[in-house]
């Protein structure tokens, strides 16, 4: 199945090298060595992330001179349906979106069949290196199964995430790294918190003098009968030949405020609220958390997509890839009315538009624009204010604009 669907596109290479950083770092990409998508935390955050960015919607459109014309092409039906056999849309960007927040670096393989592009390949490789043969750049992934594959980096679709360091690769998530070993021990500590107050703890002290062999027979009888699971009362009966003495263990565990503290430094390294993650945001949230996270992983697709699938002379004619979203499919009733009641009367929606921010059904003649006849066009005023076309070239006729009442059309008064 590798070589059937991603196989195909290997490069053989012979007598390359790696391509030459200006930082002088070289050009190799690593997951960091524990994976932070294991933490419950980090995998919470970075779903609330993925699950929202699939709903993008791409598109292919043509801007020229401001005029946007979707194309309804090939790409696009690929892109907003199923980008290769195994993933749907929301699949295939929930993939990407998480894999690149959990190693900073996502990988897409464009997959051409001649001059046709016929799929997109999220890859998720284990080890990641830019090499050079004749001047052009290739990048060769290697799996964790032992495949390797080889592509031109001009056919691989590169998002990344904190790019500061290294001039191709983004930055790993090591500032992670105390955080989650705080919450992991603080999760351990509360385990054995836990475990340890399901058992007995003290000191048998016999009255009478034992032999060390007897004084080891009754411990251990002692500990099978009463320290184990199957004591779910936790009491212990003893007669007068020994005295339990207990033991205080009082174990000290994380409590909510430091635990809740612990997750919110989590929550704030990918720059969500945990209201977002709990879905329990309210609009305001909603945006902020739209335009802080959302909205700059959408640029970066747009950028990134019409960057790698046209040629200069296609993007020269406006050809470009724009990932967009509904904003107001997440805004309040009673924004949503006031939207529409302002703007509405000005022609700025369309009747199907409209329909969209309630989550209703378009109208098969809904592609159209109302207004109220309380507005008029700019171009139009004159004509419409005073009831002549010329405007100021009557004026410099020497007609005066306004009526008398001898020029009253009707012949009467106003």
């Amino acid at each position: 199945m590798f070589n059937k669907l991603i196989g195909k596109s290997n490069r053989e290479l012979t007598g390359h090298s790696y391509f030459s950083m200006m930082n002088g770092f070289t050009p190799t990409f690593t997951k960091f060595g524990d994976d932070v998508y294991e933490s419950d935390v980090v995998r919470a955050a970075i779903h609330a992330i993925a699950s929202n960015a699939a709903k993008l919607k791409p598109k292919h459109i043509r801007r020229i001179d401001n005029n946007v014309t979707p194309q309804n092409s090939n790409i696009e039906r690929l892109l907003s349906v199923r980008p290769n056999p195994h993933m749907n849309a929301y699949d295939f960007l929930y993939k990407v979106i998480a894999q690149l927040f959990s190693s900073n670096n996502s990988f897409i393989l464009i997959q051409m069949d001649g001059d046709k592009v016929s799929g997109f390949y999220p890859i998720n490789a284990s080890n990641s290196e830019l090499v050079e043969l004749n001047d052009e750049m290739f990048v060769k992934f290697r799996f964790s199964n032992g495949k390797g594959l080889t592509v031109p980096y001009s056919e691989v679709i590169h998002l990344r995430r904190f790019f500061n360091n290294n001039d191709m690769f983004g930055d790993s998530n090591a500032p992670l790294r105390t955080s989650l070993e705080l919450l992991h021990t603080s999760n351990e500590g509360m385990i054995n918190a836990i475990k340890t107050s399901a058992f007995l703890r003290g000191l048998l002290k016999y009255t009478g003098m034992l032999k060390p062999e007897d004084m080891k027979r009754n411990t251990e009888e002692f500990v099978k009968d009463y320290m184990n699971v199957n004591n779910n009362g936790g009491i212990a009966a003893i007669d007068s030949k020994a005295e339990y003495q207990e033991l205080k263990n009082n174990p000290v565990v994380a409590d909510k405020d430091q635990m809740e503290f612990l997750e919110d430094k989590v929550y704030k390294y990918f720059g969500i609220h945990k209201n977002i993650v709990t879905s329990k945001y309210n609009e305001d949230e909603w945006n902020a958390f739209y335009e802080s996270v959302i909205e700059p992983i959408a640029i970066q697709l747009s950028l990134e997509f019409t960057s790698k699938l046209f040629t200069e002379r296609e993007k020269g004619h406006g050809n470009e890839i724009i990932f967009e979203a509904n904003r107001l499919q997440y805004a309040s009733a009673k924004t949503k009315i006031s939207l529409l009641k302002d703007l509405a009367p000005f022609g700025m929606f369309t009747i199907n538009e409209g329909r969209e921010i309630f989550n209703l059904a378009p109208l098969k003649d809904g592609d159209r624009t109302i207004q109220t006849l309380n507005v008029v066009n700019s171009d139009k005023a004159d004509e419409y204010q005073v009831g002549s076309k010329g405007g100021d070239d009557d004026d410099e006729k020497g007609n005066d604009p306004t009526t008398t009442d001898d020029e009253h059309p009707s012949g009467g008064e106003d």
